[in-house]
């Protein structure tokens, strides 16, 4: 009796367990919608095209169609669908381009793409909504399915609308979409696919002006780059630049052309949980409600769903209680295992599980065995060429710190650290011929060469080019004046004195006013003997008249003349008793000059270059002179440099630009200084710059420069005098000086092309 209880409380819980799976399944499929799985098509004779939609599961929804004129197009609205089928497909038979199936909002809309207006039927067969569309030739009154929708047709086009806007926006999927906007219906659009860019053709449309340009979308983070547009004879080209592997679709309002690209889905893959990152699930969702359901039979269920292989261990047991709702089918699979302590590991399309401890012992195990395979695996030894690095660098590498060489060639050491070799492989170099020999098994060998292969190739190369330009302007002006004022008197007996520094009479002899009487007497007297000699009187000078001779600075009362003037104006006024002498003196200078230095080197990547050019200027010193003075002691010769050098160091970065630390000096002999008992010393005038600057390939950027302006203005005047408005002038002395001076360093790098170098 207990025997037959037994049995009928086993078939009891059986029977529950297989309606609550049975209501699971049914649950599942009545909360899922429907799903667009493909579409294929037949060719049928007459040029028409049979189109079939394949959906997952019955009904087929209740389409809802309508027609546009230009461009021609069938389009076919399913509500509750997802879509699964590709985007585009091209077909090229009688009036039918192609069909493209785009989902949003929770429906597919399939958009039947007509190279002219044709008729079409619908009929359901089975889980298919089969779509034929006409030739063109076929009566346009044929009969269509009774649930076309005439409302949502578009308006008829006129002919030769304007491109009114031209936009692109990012999809929530990562997506991007070109918007082209017109300001009517009617356009024709044509998209082709050639390589990696997309060319749409617009028709019999009008292109602006200032919407002929290129838009670079690059920080959209989509797989479009750019858009550039450009009018032709008959319309307009939109060529979009795309990058990756990619899905593209397209389809046209009454006034807007869309063009979508998105990137493909990848292939479904293993969510692992990495380090601080939680794992991306995007499976299927799913909702479970399960009471003590057996774990395999959830594995099976789950099995069921994502279409995978999925093998148990035998360990594998036990019941678990599940309540999952909307959550992708991964992670419900994640959710069991953890729950039940087990894990997976995949290969493909299947899926091993087994408990935690039971596959980290099958990992152990096989990484046993691969470690003893290749501790009795026979080592062969093999010859590798480096071309274009060091084999004793590349042996240190491979090694990292185990290898030991001296001369031209090295051995394998200590076996703590074995870097990429096995325990037993050992690595050597020849420094003659450049060659690495390696002794180790087949299989380490064949991974040690695709290493050396990425290791041993050509280092860039990069061209820096440096201007330095040092521009001088200088501008000085001198204003100056000199002049005086010399006074007379006559002596009771006739004679003129001067207050003069020099004067002579008549007979060439000095006079002053201790001997006027015996002047005058002696001149009379001279007067007297040239007139009896048959002189006439009239051409003798009077007895007492003093000749006057002016010179030198002593002259002038005010002296403050140019320093070294380029012109001189004089003025003198002679009255019977004053002499006036005034002479005014100017001078400008003008100067401009400019060097340019411009210092070229190529270097490897990462490779410091140094050129320098210039002089060495060599001066005398004395050293333990007893007197002090130059050549006394023991004659030394000493050198400083006066160059130009440029010392740089490149880094190519990842995205093709260019990383420089560069060094700029630039520096030239501005005189000597004399130092007692030493000779001359020169003095240099140093320019340099030292910085680190990110460049991008080709472009020039301005280092630094210095800016240096000298302003000068200085009077000298009698004090008092000089500042008395007006007649000031002629008391003071005016300079301007303006002086500038400017330094810029420029630095171009040139990346060579491997063809260059």
């Amino acid at each position: 009796m207990k025997s037959v209880r037994g049995h009928v409380r086993r078939a009891s819980r059986c029977l529950t367990a297989g309606l609550l799976i049975f209501g699971l399944v049914w649950a599942g499929d009545a909360l899922a919608a429907t799903t667009l799985k493909n579409i294929g098509y037949d060719k049928l004779p007459g040029g028409r095209v049979e189109l079939r939609l394949n959906f997952d599961k019955g009904p087929v929804p209740q389409p809802k169609i309508f027609t546009t004129g230009n461009p021609p197009r069938i389009a076919v609205d399913l509500p509750d669908t997802d879509n699964a089928a590709a985007r585009h497909i091209d077909i090229g038979s009688g009036s039918t381009a192609g069909v493209s199936a785009v989902s949003a909002g929770g429906r597919t809309r399939v958009v039947v793409e007509l190279l002219r207006e044709s008729p079409y039927r619908t009929r359901v067969d089975g889980n298919s909504l089969v779509l034929t569309v006409g030739n063109g030739a076929e009566s346009q009154s044929a009969p269509t399915v009774s649930n076309t929708d005439p409302s949502k047709a578009l308006p008829t086009a006129i002919s030769g609308p304007a491109v009114s806007n031209i936009d692109f926006r990012r999809g929530p999927n990562g997506e991007g979409r070109v918007l082209v906007s017109f300001n009517g219906a009617g356009a024709n659009a044509d998209m082709q696919r050639k390589s990696d860019h997309l060319l749409v053709n617009l028709s019999h449309v009008n292109l602006p002006a200032n919407l002929a340009q290129r838009l670079d979308v690059l920080d959209f983070a989509t797989p479009v780059q750019s858009i550039s547009t450009r009018a032709t004879g008959s319309g307009a080209t939109l060529d979009i630049a795309i990058k990756g592997n990619v899905e593209t679709s397209a389809y046209q309002t009454a006034d807007q052309y869309v063009v979508e690209v998105a990137p493909k889905k990848a292939a479904l893959t293993d969510p692992r949980l990495t380090r601080g990152q939680e794992p991306v699930y995007s499976g299927n969702r799913v909702t479970f409600n399960f009471q003590d359901i057996p774990v395999r039979s959830a594995l099976q269920l789950l099995a069921d769903i994502s279409g995978l292989n999925l093998v148990a261990s035998d360990t594998v047991g036990g019941s678990v209680t599940l309540r999952l709702v909307n959550v992708p089918w991964d992670q419900a699979l994640d959710v069991v295992l953890r729950a039940k302590s087990l894990d997976k590991r995949r290969n493909g399309n299947v899926i091993w599980i087994a408990p935690q401890k039971e596959l980290a012992d099958y990992e152990q195990n096989v990484a046993t065995a691969r470690l003893k395979a290749e501790d009795n695996a026979e080592l062969v030894t093999d010859y590798v060429p480096i071309s274009y690095g060091k084999a004793q660098d590349i042996a240190k590498l491979l090694t990292q710190g185990s290898m030991q060489g001296s001369g031209g060639s090295g051995g394998s050491g200590s076996n703590n650290s074995r870097g990429f070799l096995s325990q037993r492989g050992s690595v050597s170099f020849d420094e003659r011929t450049n060659t690495l020999l390696i002794n180790d098994t087949p299989q380490k060998i064949k991974e040690l060469r695709d290493l050396i292969a990425v290791l041993d190739k050509p280092v860039q190369q990069v061209l820096i080019e440096s201007r330095i330009v040092v521009a001088t302007d200088d501008f000085t002006r001198e204003l100056g004046v000199r002049w005086g004022v010399q006074a007379t008197h006559t002596t009771p007996g006739g004679n003129v004195i001067s207050t003069s520094p020099t004067a002579t009479n008549s007979a060439g002899l000095g006079i002053n006013t201790s001997n006027v009487q015996s002047q005058y007497a002696y001149d009379v007297a001279n007067y007297n003997q040239q007139v009896a000699n048959g002189q006439t009187p009239s051409t003798l000078p009077r007895p007492g008249t003093v000749t006057y001779q002016t010179s030198g600075d002593g002259a002038f009362n005010v002296n403050l003349p140019a320093t070294t003037p380029a012109g001189q104006l004089g003025l003198a006024i002679l009255g019977k008793n004053y002499l006036v002498d005034l002479e005014l003196s100017a001078a400008q200078t003008e100067g401009r000059s400019e060097v340019v230095s411009s210092p070229r080197v190529i270097t490897a990547n990462q490779q410091e270059a140094v050129i320098r050019q210039g002089q060495e200027i060599g001066y005398v010193t004395y050293q333990n002179s007893a007197t002090g003075s130059a050549g006394s002691g023991t004659a030394t010769v000493a050198f400083k440099d006066a160059v130009l050098e440029l010392k740089v160091t490149p880094t190519i970065t990842a995205d093709g630009r260019v990383y420089l630390q560069i060094n700029v000096t630039k520096d030239a002999l501005a005189g000597y200084v004399t130092v007692p008992g030493s000779g001359q010393v020169p003095t240099i005038d140093t320019r340099s710059i030292n910085t680190s600057v990110l460049v991008d390939n080709g472009q020039t950027v301005v280092l630094g420069g210095i800016y240096e302006v000298t302003k000068q203005n200085t009077i000298t005047k009698v004090p008092g005098l000089g500042d008395i408005p007006g007649i000031g002038v002629l008391f003071r002395k005016t300079s301007r000086q303006n002086d500038k001076a400017e330094l810029l360093i420029f630095v171009t790098p040139r990346i060579l092309s491997e063809t260059l170098q």
